[in-house]
């Protein structure tokens, strides 16, 4: 989500591909100052260590999901991240509520782990000093500010790039940077509504619906970690940093992916189906006798394999279901017969008739059931880490793992401010006084 306040992200590499903090630093020209308290980890003015990216430095002024959530995912592979927020509010997600843990909410906990929080008055001359501070000691810089707000502060990409030719400048905005809805405060439903996913989701028939959870935000969260990855990729080979965009819009239009060539290339526009598929047949999810199970038969052995395991054979021979374009003219008929079927047992039932198919099924489960469930157990989704106030909290764990680097939860998500005196004199170099006067001009908040 974009919202009409402005967001930045920056992230700093030193090290990638092994190589040495030291010659990196060397080939970029940084000005980067650390000094190691007894306090700091092994990682260089950071709290985490180890991980692919060890040694790169992200400013995060993101807010809200989209930005959190790809800086969280640079964090999980070992990045520093250092979290700008305003004075006073913060991340405004810390108050989206409740549930509260403590007084963090659930929300800013999902998608805030691995980060430091610096809180900094950006409306005061001293606050855009400390941010220009930290981009010359930092390698990418990504922010979801509306455009042209970053500039008015001397913090857009020309300024910027200007001190710190290094820096990787990546832009998240709702429609884009340049065009006619450039101004306009994005939003993930908003997106989805002009890119196509909410005409295509919901009842046959039915009013659109919005996806359960902000994919088109996330998703723009993933293209935009992947943007840098790839960006720190080609300045490793040219010393140089670039500006990245990312917008919600351009997300959901290329994610609208089988529905967009449907349309481009045979003129079919996508339509609501519920749970079911435009062009596989069957596919979608079946009303059972306690619940519902989705069930694929994406062909035709996967097709007979299920009217085997149902007792249904006389539909592998039925003319109008001999292969998945006869299945998809003839959906109604199929259903129908499928969908009796299917409510004379349970889910449970179902799913033990179904071991060992080589069909795709699984139970739709409510939130409790999939975290209960053995390979959500197994895949160690859920993890449990100590936080400064609220406790022990529990947080969905990286979705992938590697055979030999590290992707985890390496520190809780931080109070408002909670690192801040550790990022001016450890990161910057600021003196003890210096610091405290920040502080008492309300530049600062730690």
């Amino acid at each position: 989500m974009l919202v009409s306040v402005d967001y930045v992200f920056i992230h700093e590499v030193d090290s990638i591909g092994g190589r040495c903090p030291v010659r990196l630093k060397q080939r970029y020209h940084h000005d980067r100052r650390c000094s190691r308290s007894s306090s700091s980890s092994s990682s260089c003015c950071g709290i985490n260590s180890g991980g692919p990216l060890s040694g790169v430095r992200v400013l995060d002024l993101t807010r809200v999901l989209a930005g959190p959530f790809a800086t969280m995912i640079l964090g999980d592979l070992g990045a520093e991240i250092i979290k700008v927020e305003s004075v006073g509010v913060g991340d405004g997600t810390r108050m989206w509520g409740p549930p509260f843990v403590g007084k963090e909410s659930a929300y800013f906990l999902s998608v805030n782990r691995n980060k430091q929080s610096i809180a900094i008055d950006l409306k005061k001359p001293d606050g855009i000093e400390i941010m220009e501070d930290l981009v010359r000691s930092s390698d990418i810089l990504i922010e979801n500010f509306v455009p042209g707000s970053l500039d008015r502060l001397g913090l857009g990409y020309e300024s910027l790039s200007e001190i710190a030719p290094q820096l990787i400048y990546c832009s998240i905005t709702g429609f884009g940077r340049t065009g006619p809805y450039r101004d306009r405060p994005g939003y993930d439903v908003i997106a989805a509504s002009y890119g196509g996913l909410m005409g295509v989701t919901g009842p046959d028939n039915g009013e659109p619906c919005k996806v359960g959870v902000a994919m088109t935000d996330l998703a723009t969260g993933l293209y935009a970690h992947g943007a840098v990855m790839a960006a720190l990729l080609e300045r490793h080979k040219t010393g140089k940093g670039q500006r990245i965009d990312c917008n919600l819009l351009s997300t959901q239009v290329s994610c609208m992916v089988n529905l967009a060539s449907n349309y481009l290339n045979g003129g079919i526009d996508g339509r609501r189906l519920g749970t079911a598929h435009e062009s596989i047949v069957p596919y979608q999810a079946f009303a059972t006798k306690d619940g519902f199970l989705t069930v694929g038969g994406g062909s035709n052995d996967q097709f007979r394999a299920l009217c085997e395991r149902m007792n249904l054979e006389h539909l592998i021979t039925d003319k109008r279901y001999t292969s998945n374009a006869l299945r998809v003219k003839n959906r109604k008929s199929l259903l129908s017969t499928l969908s009796e079927f299917f409510q004379t047992k349970s889910n449970k039932d179902w799913i033990k008739l179904f071991e060992g198919a080589a069909f795709p099924y699984g139970p739709v489960n409510s939130l409790s059931e999939s975290y209960e469930d053995p390979q959500v157990i197994h895949n160690n989704m859920v993890q449990e880490i100590d936080h400064s106030t609220a406790g022990v909290v529990k947080l969905v764990g990286p979705a992938v793992q590697f055979s030999q680097l590290e992707n985890k939860i390496r520190s809780p998500p931080p109070t408002l401010g909670q690192h801040t005196e550790h990022i001016l004199l450890n990161t910057l170099g600021y003196t003890k006084e210096k610091v405290m006067n920040l502080k008492d001009m309300g530049v600062v908040q730690s």
